[in-house]
């Protein structure tokens, strides 16, 4: 059944996103917040069809951790899931991706119009660089910027490394980091086309202030994430 489900929103999936980005290609003449309000109404879209079609439903806790101001969130990175939910629960969010995503034909194109900060791991320190420019303007915009940590989708109860990049932003921005667990890797698989009735749980945890050396920083922010999405996974199961 799940795999039935998941060939059906899969279908339903690329229509909508196919009608929705070409509707919108006339916002890539007018300012960036129009886009912004095209990936907002995909998204909104995406979760309707996950809801009516998969039997898939959400749920966001800790919205009170969230302090006011420019801040960086860094979330734990299962499913495609998380890079669409941001763009109905946070205003115009400059979201930290990788760079060869914005060569993909219109996709891209509405990225780059939306101020997205591409990271190019290929050009070594030259990406942490342009990384922090790039979301230097964003925080200066009162922007939320958002990184996955780990770098890649990784599946519930597997181990991947916390790379620098978010220690650089750390250190740079001198903001807060509100860590995000969740359990989308539960409903929505990596790689797989299956999509499992339930509801996917993204919960903000207390953010760690600014300050921090590099070593402690890592500890904490991995040692927040990982426990409390173990948990989520496990109540999901």
């Amino acid at each position: 059944m799940s795999l039935l489900r998941g060939l059906a929103f899969q279908v339903a999936f690329w229509a909508w996103s196919i009608v929705i980005n070409l509707a919108w290609l006339p916002s890539l003449l007018m300012p960036p917040i129009a886009t912004v309000r095209g990936q907002t109404i995909w998204a909104y879209g995406v979760m309707a069809l996950l809801r009516v079609i998969a039997g898939i439903r959400y749920e966001i806790r800790g919205r009170e951790n969230i302090p006011p101001g420019p801040v960086l969130i860094a979330a734990k990175h299962q499913s495609a899931w998380d890079t669409m939910i941001f763009h109905i629960i946070a205003h115009d969010p400059a979201i930290v991706m990788k760079a060869e995503l914005l060569n993909i034909p219109v996709y891209g194109w509405y990225c780059r119009h939306s101020r997205m900060i591409p990271i190019d791991r290929d050009t070594g320190s030259a990406a942490i660089r342009t990384m922090i420019d790039a979301a230097k303007a964003a925080a200066a915009a009162n922007r939320p910027i958002v990184i996955f940590p780990q770098g890649t989708r990784v599946a519930p109860g597997a181990e991947a490394p916390y790379l620098p990049g978010i220690a650089a932003l750390y250190r740079q921005l001198g903001i807060p980091v509100v860590p995000v667990a969740l359990n989308s890797g539960i409903a929505w698989p990596r790689r797989s086309i299956r999509r499992t009735p339930g509801t996917i749980v993204l919960e903000y945890l207390p953010p760690i202030a600014p300050g921090l050396n590099r070593k402690d920083f890592m500890a904490r922010l991995e040692q927040a994430i990982e426990p409390a999405s173990n948990r989520l996974a496990e109540t999901a199961r």
